[in-house]
């Protein structure tokens, strides 16, 4: 039973920070263009908040500002 204990919080500890994980779609203000990254450079306006890659990727498309 012990051992079953220690592999699921040894998962937990390992999984965790992976379901966290937070991507924005960043606009450039200068260059009037989008891009879909893990942080917000200074300078940059943030145009939403997304669990994975291919949501932000996919809600950058969708925004006039992005064209």
């Amino acid at each position: 039973m012990r051992k079953y204990l220690i592999a699921a919080a040894l998962t937990a500890v390992f999984v965790t920070p992976a379901l966290a994980e937070q991507f924005y779609v960043v606009f450039d203000p200068a260059s009037h263009k989008c891009e879909a990254m893990h942080e917000i450079p200074e300078g940059k306006k943030s145009m939403g908040t997304y669990g994975s890659m291919e949501e932000a990727t996919k809600a950058m498309h969708g925004m006039k500002e992005c064209g």
